[in-house]
Order: C-alpha cells, then sequence, then structure tokens
C-alpha cells in the first residue's frame, strides 16, 4: 500500500476512534474527516460534494417529512392502539408489540416508530399490568430488526445501494433484501420473545413524576361522534392512564363523582382529569377529545397551529382577583385557559369559575405568537411554550396512510424510481395539510443528510486511494481464495463490531468497499458480501449507543448497560451465523461477474 491508502486508514482510524469514545457529533467528525482527505488530495473537492447528490440522500431527507406527515396526524399512534389489544401473557404482549413495529419500520424511519409507540406501550404497559423493561427493549429491537426487509427500511440499506451502484452493479429492488431481511427479523423476534424474560430484569423505570410533581385540573369534551361515544371508561383507555386520573363526569350539569370503568361515555361529556403536565399533553393528543372550556373555539388561529404554553400569573396581573370568565381572558390575551395549576391544591371548580392568583400556573392553548408578546409582559412571571403539544390533525390520518401505501405500491410495482416516489409522497403531505411546512423542517435530520453525504466521500477515499484493496488483501491472505465462507463471515464480524462502536452508516461507507473488493479478489460475486454487509450494518443491538432507538428506551426502561450486552450480543451473533449460512443460499457465490 503506498501513502495515500495508509493515509486514508489513519482517517478511518481516527473517525472511529472520535465516535467510540468521544463526544462529537457524528456530523463535525465525519465533515473534519473529510477535509482531512481533501487537504491530503486523496480526493477532489468534487468529489466530496458528489454524495451530496446522490439518490439516496434526497430519498431519506422526503421520507423524514412522509413519516412527519404519519406522526402530526396520530396515524402512527391510532394504528399502534388498533394492533395491540390485550394481551394474555407477557410473550403474548411482546409479540403484539414486535410484529406490527417491525412491519412499520420497514417503511418508516425507526426513530419516530418508537417515539410514537414508547408512550403507547408506557399507558398500555401499565393498564395491563405489564413490565415496561420487557418492552421497551424489544420495541426498539423490532423496529431495528423491521429495517431489514425493504430498501427504504433504513437510510443504511439506502446507502448501500447506492455504493452498489457505484460498483457497477444494477439497484436492488424494493423488497429484493426481504429474501434475507425477512428470515433474519423473524428469528430475531423469536429469540426476543423466547429469552427476554429470562435475560431481562423487571425495573421500574429512571424517568417516574416526583411527589412534588406540578399537578393540573383539566376539563376535556367527548365530541359528537367521535370513536370514544358509547365505550365504557376502560374501553377507552382512560382507566389505567399514567401520572393522570378521571376525577368526575359533568353531563348536562349532573356531576359523576367516582367514575366507574364501566361507566359509558357520551357525546358532549365533560370529563375533569388531574395530572402532571407531560401527561396532560398526551391527554390532548387523545382522538375524540378536546379542550371544553368554550373560548377555545373561538380562538382566531386554526387548532392545528396552537401549541400549549404554559404562564405563572404575576403580582400585576390585572385579571388577579377574577375568574377567567370574568376577566375575560380570551378576549384580552387571544389565549384560552384549559387547565390550573396551584401549588398543589386541587381545584374543583369548572376552569371559567376559578379565580386566578398570583402564582398561579395556567397550561394555555395558543397560536406561538403568544410567547413573544407575552415574555417580556409584566402580567406574567414566566411564559414557556411545551415540547411535542401540538394537536394531531386526526381528519388527515387516513389521508397520510394512503399517501403512504401509494408511494410503497408504485415503488415496489417499478412504475415510479426511489428517489421520485418519496418526493411526490412528501409533497401530497404538504399539500394535504398532513404536516406544516415548519413541522416538516423541523422532522428532517440533518445530521443523518450530512453523516451520509459525508460518508460516500470516505467511501470514495477507501476505494481511490488503495485502502479497501489493502485491507481485503490482507483478509484474502488470512482466509485464503477457497473460502469465501470464511471471508464473508469475516466481513460481517467486522462490519458487526463497527455498527456496535459507531453509527451504522459510519460502519457501511467504510466496510462496503472492502466487501466489494474481497469479493473481487476471490472471484465471486458481490452481492452475497454487500447484502452481508447491509444486514450487519443495520442490526445494532449490544449497546444503547450503537443505535438512535437503543439510546431512546435506555431511561424510560430502566436500563442498564449489561441488559443490551446480555440480551442483544448473543442474538448479534445467531444472525451472524444465519446470514452467513443463508445469503450465498440467496445470491450464490457466482463466479465474478455472473
Amino acid at each position: 500500500m503506498g501513502w495515500e491508502a495508509w493515509y486514508t486508514l489513519a482517517v478511518t482510524a481516527l473517525i472511529v476512534g472520535t465516535l467510540a469514545f468521544g463526544r462529537v457529533g457524528a456530523d463535525i467528525v465525519f465533515v473534519g474527516g473529510v477535509t482531512l482527505l481533501i487537504a491530503a488530495g486523496i480526493i477532489s473537492e468534487e468529489e466530496a460534494l458528489q454524495g451530496l447528490s446522490e439518490s439516496s440522500l434526497v430519498t431519506i431527507g422526503a421520507l423524514f417529512v412522509v413519516a412527519a406527515g404519519l406522526q402530526e396526524t396520530g396515524a402512527m399512534a391510532f394504528l399502534s392502539q388498533y394492533v395491540l389489544g390485550k394481551p394474555s401473557t407477557e410473550r403474548a404482549a411482546q409479540a403484539r408489540i414486535m410484529l406490527p413495529v417491525a412491519i412499520m419500520s420497514a417503511f418508516l424511519n425507526n426513530t419516530p416508530v418508537v417515539a410514537v409507540m414508547m408512550p403507547v406501550i408506557g399507558d398500555w404497559s401499565k393498564k395491563y399490568g405489564q413490565s415496561v423493561s420487557r418492552l421497551l427493549l424489544p420495541l426498539s429491537y423490532a423496529a431495528i430488526l423491521g429495517g431489514t426487509c425493504t430498501l427504504i427500511g433504513t437510510s443504511t440499506n439506502m446507502v448501500i445501494n447506492d455504493l452498489l451502484i457505484q460498483a457497477g452493479n444494477p439497484g436492488l429492488g424494493m423488497f429484493e433484501i426481504a429474501w434475507l431481511g425477512l428470515p433474519v427479523s423473524l428469528i430475531g423476534i423469536a429469540y426476543v420473545i423466547l429469552f427476554c424474560g429470562r435475560l431481562l430484569p423487571d425495573r421500574r423505570p429512571a424517568i417516574s413524576h416526583g411527589d412534588d410533581a406540578r399537578e393540573y385540573t383539566i376539563e376535556l369534551l367527548v365530541e359528537p361522534g367521535s370513536p370514544l361515544v358509547g365505550r365504557t371508561i376502560e374501553e377507552a383507555g382512560l382507566r389505567h392512564l399514567q401520572g393522570v386520573y378521571l376525577i368526575e363526569i359533568d353531563r348536562s350539569g349532573h356531576v359523576l363523582p367516582a367514575v366507574s370503568p364501566q361507566e359509558r361515555l357520551q357525546a358532549n361529556d365533560r370529563l375533569v382529569f388531574v395530572g402532571v403536565i407531560d401527561s396532560v399533553i398526551d391527554l390532548q393528543k387523545i382522538r375524540g377529545l378536546q379542550p371544553a372550556p368554550d373560548q377555545v373555539f373561538q380562538l382566531k388561529s386554526p387548532r392545528s397551529e396552537r401549541r400549549l404554553l404554559e404562564a405563572v400569573v404575576s403580582t400585576s396581573c390585572p385579571l388577579v382577583g377574577k375568574t377567567i370568565r370574568e376577566g375575560r381572558f380570551r378576549t384580552v390575551y387571544n389565549a384560552a385557559v384549559i387547565a390550573v395549576a396551584r401549588n398543589g391544591q386541587r381545584l374543583e371548580k369548572k376552569i371559567g369559575d376559578i379565580s386566578l392568583w398570583p402564582g398561579d400556573t395556567l397550561l394555555l392553548e395558543a397560536h406561538p405568537s403568544f410567547l413573544e408578546r407575552q415574555k417580556n409582559s409584566r402580567d406574567f412571571f414566566l411564559v414557556s411554550m411545551l415540547e411535542d403539544s401540538a394537536q394531531p390533525r386526526h381528519e388527515r390520518a387516513w389521508i397520510a396512510l394512503g399517501i403512504l401505501a401509494a408511494m410503497v405500491t408504485v415503488v415496489s410495482l417499478d412504475f415510479m424510481t426511489m428517489p421520485l416516489a418519496p418526493m411526490l409522497a412528501a409533497g401530497l403531505m404538504l399539500i394535504f395539510r398532513c404536516c406544516g411546512g415548519s413541522d416538516a423542517r423541523r422532522a428532517v435530520d440533518w445530521q443523518v443528510l450530512i453523516v451520509i453525504a459525508a460518508g460516500f466521500a470516505l467511501s470514495k477515499a477507501m476505494a481511490s486511494s488503495g485502502a479497501a484493496e489493502g485491507v481485503s488483501d490482507m483478509l484474502v491472505k488470512t482466509v485464503g481464495n477457497n473460502h469465501p465462507y470464511l471471508a464473508l463471515a469475516a466481513i460481517y464480524f467486522i462490519a458487526m463490531v463497527f455498527t456496535n462502536l459507531i453509527t451504522n452508516v459510519a460502519a457501511a461507507v467504510i466496510i462496503v468497499p472492502i466487501a466489494i473488493k474481497t469479493a473481487n479478489d476471490i472471484g465471486v460475486s458481490q452481492l452475497p458480501f454487500v447484502m452481508a454487509v447491509m444486514v450487519a450494518a443495520s442490526i445494532a443491538l449490544a449497546t444503547p449507543m450503537s443505535y438512535q432507538t437503543n439510546l431512546m428506551v435506555y431511561g424510560p426502561g430502566g436500563y442498564r448497560l449489561t441488559d443490551y450486552v446480555k440480551l442483544g450480543a448473543p442474538l448479534s451473533l445467531i444472525l451472524w451465523i444465519v446470514t452467513v449460512l443463508l445469503a450465498p443460499q440467496i445470491w450464490p457465490f457466482n463466479p465474478l461477474g455472473g
């Protein structure tokens, strides 16, 4: 190997080491590494920027917007609640979670799927007495495994497909990876269901509401014609809510205290809840419930544009001593008070009849401009917007699901190319107002896109500098020319280790050039090697840091690092063996060019 190859390997090692042991963002690390490669003349500036024009980059960006449309309409949460049902055993609960999530993650980005499912599973586990620590990690694993079943299942799959095309191969079909990904996913799901109860302890989550958590009193109205009408409290999922409970129902002026779980909901019932802020936000998103105070319906801005804010009443507020109705709060501030918290006291009155005191914390529904107007006002000590408080656009959920189904169909039948179909789907999500422009911009993970674009440049450097050839030569000398299975096992193992130490896209762009060169040196088809790397780089199970969804469930599930190792490491080894044995049966070791 020449100095260019050694230099490229040194930069690659620096990137891997920084990602594995440092605290610097992956995008910064990759851009820094590519800059070093450009400075040394390993790749040109044009070659470094070519990754920005790759189809996978456009596809992934568009899919973020498609996922935002499904999330903002509540379509994913609706599907989740519909398929979960009532499990009879812990294993049944895990199966009800893992199978639907694996299917959803085959077509959607894993992160929003897990983000939507986590609160649903939290409430569901409490309702049916299941251990949340034995459900959340299976949730993450299901999302990871499901991503191996389609070309759009993970960004890694699409990046590797582009690298395969650059190497002179035809691109992969939408479901071509499913021949390997589906058995891998089913084996992984079966393993988790069989051994999760033995390997994962029953722990309480690290995140909990303290005794001093601020409690709000909130009234919600059962909308006429909503799916909640005619259901009992228990059937509607309002009995075992986490962090909030139903204290009474006001039905046409008649108050029903100590509500029975078998009480059936009627249209226009006013439900009075007491709970902490996070749970109140979740209540707002339940389909069929809306804030009861009449002033909410008289606000000027559309409800989909409003957000929830907290405001603390100051001593100089002109409404102090007046009820919310007497003070005409909505008219004065163009905001609706939907809940009030007062130093842990339970306020039994209706919202409009509560007199405001200094120090009261008001939960408001208003346009985001309220924050700018009132943040320096003397009327409030503090005004802050609550994260993730946008109201789901439930009426557009079926439109969002239809757009997703149409996108998958046209790609599967080769009616439309991969970048074009997701771009049109993203555009339709915006046109039909399944999500707003600001929602779409927030949904795009720019760090992921930067890492992918820079990753293509690193992969180009690995190939053009001779680094991939040098590593491949050493690998072939070690395993021999006549042992493609050993070479495949070695490539998969290296990719698997890298994936659990650094990001999966980083592992893919480093290992794929080596895999392709190794296949060429042995004189066999590149496909089994590339497909094996596609699986290995997508399945990060052994550490919480290896994949974003693993990290998302870490705190809420009360997990430790050893939990990931105990459950994920054996599964990783099992899938290593399965992939190495199965991939050549699906894509044979034909002579080079076959």
